[in-house]
């Protein structure tokens, strides 16, 4: 007898030792490689999402292929604060990284905490191959080797990007973790755009938002970004091409979004849907069924972190993101959103979204919306264009409410009714306890996660603004600087001007 339960033992054991190696078998078997198409400046206006201006095919494929969700929400709504957020899988509210182009000199320096890894460092100690071809954009420092392994380039003050890898050299280096980094909106800087565009949108039938003026300059430029939208539905198809060509794509799945909205008026660096919601398409060529749509509340920290989780790697517990294949939680009941200063423009703004409402806060009313920025530094037309419009009383109501020199410290939007966010409800008794809600939300979240941004931004960051934009930097904390600091726009303003350089690897 004694023989008997000694053998069912050791066969019991044998048993989960095979279990054990089966599991493990599987996990090295499913380890695909993990593509990011990032865009820039791009909103969800596609075939795809519903869009008849543009033909967007390519695109198109990839959501035939895998799933398209239609409420992305990006956590902030300009480059380096939403990349930081997204590369840390944390708000860089949370890590101190929310004012764009921080941390880009030794002296303005912003470390993460200790321990803590990125998404592309956990995938290299997983044993993944990672790669970002171009910018990066973070607002703090790092060594890039720990991060991706390819050469680079750097800049003073616009950091660091990748050099690119060919996609013909993965087949050696799989599986891999990449990024492959799109132009989108900003395509339209480019000096051969127009040429490239080889069948621009029909100018007759665009239909503006409603806060927007129906005037030649603003028609000009929301058909320009759909007419970028076209040239990066050209890439986008060339990439899958390649990797099918080099036998990577059957085990590779894809991700396509945008790191945040268009440049245009409530758009980028605004916590409107124009600024905060985004494309995302997750394609998993390893399936053969696609063609779906979620409508789930996703928050763009979950990018990296549901990453992770399909490549079988443990997400670790200091990243704020999901992992939205988990079917064993609910979705997303909201998502916060922080805009603070961008370039030398300072502000502070926070949003709370459920799929229902939108809360704004205010933090800096006595500041306009249209205060100072780079664009009009830049004297960008659709900006200079707007603001005559609103001198001369040739903007409606809706339309001027923007320009206006003063600001609600609350809003409150029914996205179902009011999917343009023009009627503001914090004033309006019928939704005081919606907006008592959502406030309640955001004051919660600011003090759980010790929301970096009511603080002061120290010193040395402040002063590299005002060095490298000098006059143009008029809010009234950069004047105590300016006068202990009378030489800072001469010596800092080389750093705006400088060229990226090769760093040696």
């Amino acid at each position: 007898m004694k023989n008997i339960k000694a053998l069912i033992s050791i066969l019991s054991m044998i048993g989960l030792l095979w279990l054990s190696s089966c599991q493990e078998t599987k996990e090295e078997i499913d380890r695909p490689n993990i593509l990011w198409i990032y865009l820039e400046d791009t909103s969800p206006i596609l075939s795809s999402y519903g869009s008849t201006l543009v033909s967007t095919p390519n695109i198109d494929k990839l959501a035939d292929k895998g799933v398209l969700y239609t409420n992305a929400i990006m956590p902030a709504p300009v480059c380096s604060a939403i990349r930081s957020s997204i590369i840390t899988g944390s708000m860089s509210t949370t890590l101190g990284l929310h004012n764009h182009h921080s941390s880009r000199t030794p002296e303005s320096a912003i470390h993460l905490p200790e321990g803590y890894k990125t998404v592309p460092e956990v995938f290299k100690n997983a044993g993944y191959f990672t790669f970002n071809n171009g910018k990066d954009d973070y607002n703090f420092i790092y060594n890039r080797k720990d991060l991706y392994d390819q050469e680079y380039m750097q800049h003073p003050l616009y950091g660091k990007k990748g050099v690119n890898v060919p996609l013909e050299e993965l087949k050696t280096n799989a599986p891999f973790f990449g990024q492959i980094q799109m132009s989108g909106g900003k395509e339209i800087f480019s000096s051969t755009f127009k040429e490239r565009v080889k069948s621009p949108v029909d100018r007759s039938k665009i239909e503006l938002p409603p806060y927007l003026p129906h005037h030649p300059i603003i028609i000009e430029e929301y058909a320009n970004h759909i007419d970028a939208i076209k040239i990066t539905d050209e890439k986008v198809g060339k990439i899958i091409k390649e990797l099918d060509e080099n036998g990577l794509l059957e085990n590779t799945i894809v991700f396509f979004f945008s790191d945040h909205g268009m440049r245009l008026t409530r758009h980028k660096q605004f916590l409107y849907d124009g600024g905060l919601k985004v494309p995302l398409i997750i394609a998993d060529y390893r399936k053969q069924d696609g063609g779906s749509q979620n409508h789930d509340l996703i928050n763009g920290l979950d990018f990296g972190t549901s990453s992770l989780a399909l490549a079988n790697i443990p997400i670790p517990d200091y990243m704020e993101g999901r992992n939205i294949f988990d079917s064993s939680k609910e979705p997303r009941e909201y998502v916060i959103s922080a805009r603070d200063r961008c370039d030398f423009t300072i502000d502070r703004i926070r949003s709370v979204r459920s799929k229902d409402f939108k809360y704004i806060r205010n933090f800096m009313t006595d500041r306009p919306y249209l205060q100072p920025t780079y664009m009009d530094v830049g004297e960008v037309e659709f900006v200079k264009t707007m603001k005559q419009l609103y001198e001369e009383g040739k903007l409606d109501s809706i339309q001027s409410r923007f320009l206006s020199d003063e600001r609600p410290s609350e809003e409150l939007y029914d996205l179902r009714k009011d999917p343009y966010e023009l009627n503001n409800l914090a004033t309006s008794e019928a939704h005081a306890n919606t907006l008592k809600e959502y406030s309640g939300v955001l004051k919660d979240w600011i003090a759980k996660t010790d929301d970096k941004g009511q603080y002061p931004e120290d010193e040395e960051n402040l002063k590299l603004m005002l060095g490298i934009w000098g006059k143009h930097a008029v809010n009234p904390e950069y004047e105590g600087l300016r006068k202990k600091y009378p030489d800072l726009p001469s010596s800092q303003f080389e750093l705006k001007n400088a060229k990226f350089k090769k760093v040696e690897y």
